[in-house]
C-alpha cells in the first residue's frame, strides 16, 4: 500500500485522535452512566424554561414569547413560576412529571467573551479562568482517570462525535464515533485488514485492533435497530435516531459518553411556539426521551443525562425576531435516579425574572457556576473525596444540588 493511500484510510480510522486501551469492563444494569450533551451554538433557555410568571417577560418579547400556560400554544405548567416549552409536551414532560427531569436556571461560566468557540472551549477543559490554559487536558477526561485509579472500576469513554472533543482529551484513552454517519463510507474489510497487518507486530498493534474492535461493535448494534426499523419497530430521524444508538451502546458497552448538537445560534426569526427554536427543541425532546425506553428501565435509574451550552442569549428579542449571545442559561438533567429534592423540580440559585436582575441590563446572570454544580453531581454519582475532585476542577467548591 502507498503511503499516501495510507494516509487517507487512516484519517478514517474509528479510534480518530487517541490509540491504547478503548475497551473495558461491559457495564452492569448498576453501573453509573453519564451522558453530557453539548448544546453547541446557545441555546434561548428563556423559550425552553419559561418564566410564565414574568410580565417583563412577555414585555421583552413581543414576537417570540411562549404564552402562559392555558392560553393558545402556552407554555406547560411546571409550577407556578415556571413552564416548559409545549413542543416538549410528549417528551420531557412526562419525564418532568415522573421526577426524572428538573432545570437548573440561571446556569453556566463567568466567562464573559460571549464568543462560541472561546466559551465552549472554557468549558470543556473546565479549568479556572484566571490562570493559564492546558488544551492538553479536558475535564471529561480527568474525570475518567479519576475513577480509574485508587481502587476503582476503571470507566470507558465514548465520544458519539466525528473528532474527539476537547473535553475529553487526555493522558486517558478514548473512543469516538459519530454515529449520524454509521455505515456510509469508511474503511471496508479489506482495507482494515491492510491497516491491521501494517501496525501487526508493534506497540500500537493492540489498540488497532481494539480501535477496529469498538467500530465493528458499534456497527452491529446499529445494523440490529435498523433491522429492527424493516419491521416498523423504529420511527425516527436526525439526533432523536442517534439517541437510541448512543442509549443502545451505552447499555451494554460504554459508561461516560458525550454527544454535541449544533444549529441553536438563533439571531435570525427565531420562532416562539413553532419556527427554527421549536423545531429544534422537539427533535432534542424525542431523542432524549428516546434515550431513556432504549436504554432501558434498570440501566436508566443509574444514568445521568446533562444538557448544558456554552452560555445563554438576550433576555429581550432583537430587531430581526431572534435573540443574540448572552450570560446566563438553563442546564437540564434527567435520570431514572433523580432524588425527590431534584426530580420533577426547578433546583439551584435563583432570583426574580425582571430588568433589574438582568446582569448587564441584557442576560440572564450566572448564580450556578458549571463546575460547581457538575462536581456536586460527580461527588454524588461517583462517590470522590473532596482531593480526587479535585484533580478534575482544581479550585472548585462543589454545589450539592441533591440530584441523586
Amino acid at each position: 500500500m502507498q503511503r499516501r493511500h495510507f494516509l487517507s484510510l487512516a484519517s478514517t480510522l474509528p479510534f480518530a485522535a487517541h490509540l491504547g486501551r478503548l475497551q473495558a469492563a461491559t457495564p452492569q444494569p448498576a453501573t453509573p452512566r453519564l451522558l453530557l450533551v453539548f448544546l453547541r451554538g446557545a441555546y434561548d433557555s428563556s423559550n425552553l424554561l419559561v418564566p410564565t410568571h414574568s410580565d417583563f417577560y412577555y414585555e421583552a418579547r413581543p414576537s417570540i414569547a411562549i404564552a402562559r400556560p392555558g392560553e393558545a400554544r402556552g407554555a406547560l405548567a411546571l409550577d407556578d413560576r415556571w413552564g416548559l416549552h409545549p413542543v416538549l409536551q410528549d417528551s420531557i414532560h412526562p419525564l418532568f412529571q415522573a421526577g426524572q427531569a428538573c432545570f437548573v436556571p440561571f446556569a453556566g461560566t463567568h466567562d464573559l467573551s460571549r464568543s462560541h468557540f472561546e466559551t465552549q472551549d472554557s468549558i470543556e477543559l473546565g479549568q479556572g479562568l484566571d490562570g493559564r490554559r492546558s488544551y492538553q487536558s479536558g475535564f471529561l477526561n480527568r474525570l475518567a482517570q479519576v475513577l480509574g485509579q485508587d481502587g476503582r472500576t476503571a470507566v470507558s469513554p465514548m465520544a458519539f462525535t466525528p473528532q474527539l472533543p476537547l473535553l475529553l482529551r487526555g493522558s486517558l484513552p478514548a473512543a469516538n464515533m459519530a454515529l449520524a454517519s454509521v455505515g456510509k463510507g469508511g474503511l471496508d474489510d479489506r482495507r482494515s485488514q491492510a491497516i491491521a497487518a501494517m501496525y501487526a507486530g508493534t506497540a500500537l498493534g493492540p489498540a488497532v485492533q481494539e480501535g477496529f474492535a469498538v467500530r465493528d461493535a458499534v456497527q452491529r448494534s446499529v445494523q440490529e435497530e435498523m433491522d429492527q426499523a424493516g419491521r416498523n419497530a423504529i420511527s425516527a430521524r436526525g439526533f432523536a435516531l442517534v439517541a437510541q444508538r448512543m442509549a443502545a451502546l451505552m447499555r451494554d458497552r460504554f459508561d461516560l459518553g458525550f454527544v454535541d448538537v449544533g444549529g441553536w445560534d438563533t439571531h435570525v426569526a427565531q420562532g416562539g411556539a413553532t419556527g427554527a427554536l421549536a423545531g429544534r427543541l422537539d427533535e432534542l425532546g424525542r431523542g432524549l426521551a428516546g434515550f431513556a425506553q432504549e436504554i432501558g428501565p434498570e440501566a436508566w435509574r443509574h444514568t445521568v443525562v446533562v444538557v448544558i451550552s456554552e452560555f445563554g442569549r438576550t433576555f429581550r428579542e432583537n430587531g430581526n425576531k431572534g435573540t443574540d449571545h448572552g450570560h446566563g442559561t438553563t442546564y437540564w438533567l434527567l435520570g431514572g435516579g433523580l432524588s425527590s429534592r431534584a426530580g420533577g423540580r426547578i433546583v439551584g440559585e435563583q432570583v426574580e425574572v425582571n430588568q433589574k436582575n438582568l446582569f448587564q441590563n441584557r442576560d440572564h446572570p450566572v448564580l450556578n457556576e458549571y463546575r460547581a454544580v457538575l462536581g456536586g453531581l460527580f461527588q454524588r454519582m461517583y462517590g470522590l473525596s473532596p482531593a480526587q475532585l479535585q484533580r478534575v476542577f482544581e479550585g472548585v467548591t462543589p454545589r450539592d444540588l441533591q440530584f441523586i
